[in-house]
C-alpha cells in the first residue's frame, strides 16, 4: 500500500515516475489565465495569516464548508480570521475524494513543508507555524509566484482597468513577466441597459471617446485594446453561456444601440443578435493585433437568488450550464475563419458532456502554420480535478495532438494555487506511463519526455510568444 501523498502521488507505474520526475517536475510555469489581483503582486503584499491567504474569495471552499453545515458568518461572514480557518479544517478530512482534499495538502507541504494531515486537531499548529511563515519576507506574493518557478501570469482584466499595477510590477524589473488579459464580457451585456449605460460612460471617459453610435463603442475598445497590447496583453477572454452567432444587418445593430443610449427597452432577440455583433467585432478585433482569443462557455450563474441578492456574484453559486452548444460554436467560428480572420482560440467546456463536441469542433478550423491553432482548453473550473483532466487528456489524444496541447492553468485567485501545475503533470505522465506500459505507445523516453516537457511549458511558450523576463 503507497503512502499518500508520497513522491510517487498519482503516479501507477516506473515509468510514470521517470516521466514526472525527469521531465515534468522540471519544467517553469506559464499561467496564461487566472484570477489573481494585480494589485497584490504589484504591492508585494504579506499576508497576515493563512486564512487571508486560502478562504479569502474561493468560493470552492466556500461551497465545501456549506455543504458541510458551516453558517455562513465562516465563509464571507464577519467572524475572525482563525474562526474562518478553524471551519476549514473541520472540513477538510470530510472533503476526502473531492480534489480540495488534495490540492489543501500539496500546498501545505509545497509551501510550508507541513505533512501533517489538517483537521480538528492540527487546525491551531498549522495556523499558527503558517501564518509565522507569511509573515517574514520569504513568503511576499512575489517571492511565493518565485518558490514555484513561475514564469508568466496572466491576470484577468476589464477594458476600463487603468492596469497601474502591471506597469509597477514592470517597471520594477519583477523577474516574473506579469501581463493582462483583455476581457470584455461587460461591452456585452446589454441586457441590463441601466448598467450598460453605467459602463460605456466609464469606457468612454477612459478611452478618451464620446460614444454615441456603435461604432464609437467600436474606436473606444479599440483604443483600449492599444493600451493593453503595449503592456504586453496576448489574449482575451470571454466567460459566456454559449457562443453568439445570430444573423443581424448593420442597421439593426445600430438602431439597437440608439434604443440603448436612450434607455429605451429592446427585446430578447435584439439582446441575441447585439451580442452576436459585439462578439464578432471583438474576434476581428484580436486578429488584428495577432492575439489569442479563450472562450470559457456553460457556466449557469448566480442559481441561488436569495444569496446572489446578500453576496453577490462569484460567491459559490454558480452551476453547470446544459446548453446546446455545437451550432452556434460553429457557425461563430466558420464565420471568421470564412474571410480568414479566425485567430489562435482557445475553447473550454464546463458541462463534461460537451468535450468531444468541444474535441471534434477543434479539426474543423485548425490551420497551417500554427500548430495547434485551436485548442482544447484544460479542465475548466468543475472540471479542474483528476477525472476532468483524465478526460480532457483522452479526449484531445482521441479527437486531435496531445503532443500541441498548452497544458495546464491555475483560473484561480489565490497565490497558493501553483501546485494544481503539479497536479496535472502527475496526471499527465500517469496516463502516458500507463500506455507506454501497456505497450499502446513505444517506450521511447526522448520522444516521451519531449512530449511532456513540450505539454508542461514549451508549447505554451511557443504558442504565445511571450516577452520572458
Amino acid at each position: 500500500m503507497k503512502k499518500f501523498m508520497d513522491d510517487n502521488f498519482l503516479l501507477q507505474t516506473r515509468t510514470a515516475e521517470y516521466l514526472y520526475h525527469e521531465h515534468a517536475k522540471k519544467m517553469p510555469i506559464i499561467d496564461y489565465h487566472c484570477h489573481l489581483v494585480p494589485g497584490a503582486i504589484g504591492d508585494n503584499i504579506q499576508y497576515r495569516n493563512i486564512t487571508q491567504a486560502w478562504l479569502y474569495g474561493d468560493h470552492y471552499k466556500w461551497r465545501a464548508m456549506r455543504s458541510n453545515g458551516v453558517d455562513e458568518k465562516f465563509c464571507t461572514g464577519n467572524a475572525s480570521d482563525y474562526e474562518k480557518f478553524e471551519k476549514w479544517a473541520e472540513t477538510v478530512p470530510m472533503t476526502i475524494r473531492n480534489p480540495l482534499y488534495h490540492w489543501t495538502h500539496l500546498e501545505l507541504r509545497r509551501y510550508f513543508n507541513i505533512e501533517e494531515l489538517l483537521g480538528p486537531k492540527t487546525a491551531k499548529r498549522i495556523y499558527d507555524e503558517t501564518s509565522s511563515l507569511l509573515n517574514t519576507p520569504e513568503y511576499s506574493v512575489r517571492n511565493l509566484m518565485k518558490k514555484m518557478n513561475v514564469r508568466v501570469v496572466c491576470t484577468t482584466d476589464d477594458p476600463v482597468d487603468s492596469l497601474e499595477y502591471h506597469k509597477k510590477i514592470k517597471d520594477d524589473g519583477f523577474e516574473i513577466s506579469v501581463y493582462p488579459t483583455w476581457r470584455p464580457d461587460k461591452a456585452l451585456a446589454v441586457e441590463n441597459i441601466e448598467l450598460f449605460n453605467v459602463y460605456l460612460d466609464k469606457l468612454a471617459v477612459v478611452s478618451n471617446t464620446e460614444i454615441i453610435t456603435f461604432n464609437d463603442l467600436i474606436e473606444a475598445l479599440k483604443k483600449r485594446q492599444d493600451y493593453f497590447n503595449e503592456l504586453g496583453c496576448r489574449l482575451s477572454d470571454h466567460g459566456l453561456e454559449n457562443f453568439y452567432a445570430d444573423d443581424y444587418t448593420e442597421a439593426e445593430i445600430n438602431d439597437i444601440f440608439h434604443k440603448v443610449r436612450i434607455h429605451h427597452p429592446i427585446s430578447q432577440s435584439d439582446i441575441i443578435k447585439f451580442k452576436s455583433a459585439m462578439l464578432y467585432e471583438l474576434a476581428l478585433m484580436d486578429y488584428e493585433k495577432g492575439w489569442t482569443q479563450q472562450f470559457h462557455i456553460g457556466a449557469m450563474r448566480n442559481n441561488n437568488t436569495r444569496k446572489f441578492g446578500t453576496l453577490g456574484p462569484d460567491t459559490g453559486f454558480d452551476s453547470i450550464g446544459d446548453y446546446l452548444v455545437a451550432q452556434p460554436m460553429s457557425k461563430f467560428l466558420d464565420r471568421l475563419d470564412s474571410t480568414n480572420q479566425l485567430t489562435k482560440t482557445i475553447l473550454y467546456n464546463l458541462n463534461p458532456a460537451d468535450n468531444y463536441i468541444l474535441g471534434a469542433m477543434l479539426g474543423n478550423f485548425q490551420d497551417g502554420p500554427i500548430p495547434g491553432k485551436i485548442q482544447l482548453g484544460s479542465g475548466w473550473w468543475f472540471l479542474d480535478q483528476k477525472y476532468g483532466m483524465e478526460d480532457q487528456i483522452n479526449t484531445l489524444s482521441t479527437l486531435g495532438l496531445l503532443s500541441r496541447f498548452i497544458g495546464m492553468l491555475t483560473d484561480s485567485r489565490s497565490l497558493l494555487s501553483y501546485p494544481r501545475h503539479e497536479y496535472f503533470r502527475r496526471i499527465l505522465c500517469n496516463l502516458l506511463g500507463n500506455d507506454i506500459e501497456n505497450g499502446e505507445i513505444p517506450s521511447d523516453m526522448n520522444l516521451i519526455g519531449k512530449m511532456v516537457e513540450d505539454i508542461c511549458y514549451n508549447n505554451a511558450r511557443e504558442y504565445f510568444r511571450f516577452s520572458i523576463v
